[in-house]
């Protein structure tokens, strides 16, 4: 049976083992098939799948027993299947600066957070449509899974998997962070209208009207 990727049972089978191995540094396929006790055949099979998937990708090479041999690396997509404990991170974070700070200014410092941290994205010239895609982009590549739809004058960033979402069920400031990071982004007010019930969910309103206005 096929496993998913990025869950608990797929890095307990013989290619999640590999990208475990993999994240640790560069290996040859001789160098796996000694730590996981298998064929040198059975692990190319396993890095060629892992290669057309995008997981791993040839390094240089590097003298094994024999002869100079291929080291594989970890690919950049590999990486983002590990757990991320990012929401858990911030969730403590805010529960100590809550003991030591106002509401307000925790909410001060969530909105400071989110606008220094667009600082890290160039969005392309162009109208609003096109600045928030590429605001879109920018929180799927932080780990989300966001959408933009588009109603009338009325933009819409629909979130179906937010990576501060453990945060966000006990802290709504949260998700301050998320709306003054796309608010920087696009260049133009955005509200923050997220569902908070058994599970987050992210909604982010852009009206071009007010859009044209503020410019």
């Amino acid at each position: 049976m096929q496993l998913a990727y990025g869950n608990q049972r797929f890095f307990a089978s013989t290619r999640g083992k590999i990208l475990t191995l993999l994240r640790r540094g560069s290996r040859t396929v001789e160098e796996l098939a000694e730590a996981l006790d298998l064929t040198d055949n059975a692990v190319r099979a396993h890095l060629v799948a892992l290669e057309r998937d995008g997981l791993v990708r040839q390094g240089g090479q590097r003298r094994s027993s024999s002869k100079p041999a291929s080291t594989y690396n970890l690919a950049q997509a590999a990486e983002d299947l590990f757990p991320k404990a990012y929401g858990q991170v911030l969730g403590q974070l805010l529960n100590v600066l809550h003991e030591q700070m106002t509401p307000e200014d925790v909410a001060v410092v969530m909105r400071t957070t989110g606008r220094r941290l667009a600082a890290q994205w160039r969005i392309p010239s162009g109208d609003l449509r096109v600045r928030l895609e590429a605001a879109v982009a920018i929180l799927n590549e932080l780990g989300g899974l966001a959408e933009l739809e588009q109603q009338n004058e009325t933009y819409t960033i629909r979130g179906y998997s937010c990576p501060l979402a453990t945060a966000a069920l006990d802290h709504p400031e949260a998700c301050c962070l998320a709306s003054s990071l796309l608010a920087e982004l696009v260049g133009v007010p955005v509200q923050e209208q997220c569902e908070r019930g058994e599970k987050v969910r992210c909604r982010f309103v852009v009206s071009a009207i007010l859009a044209v206005q503020e410019h």
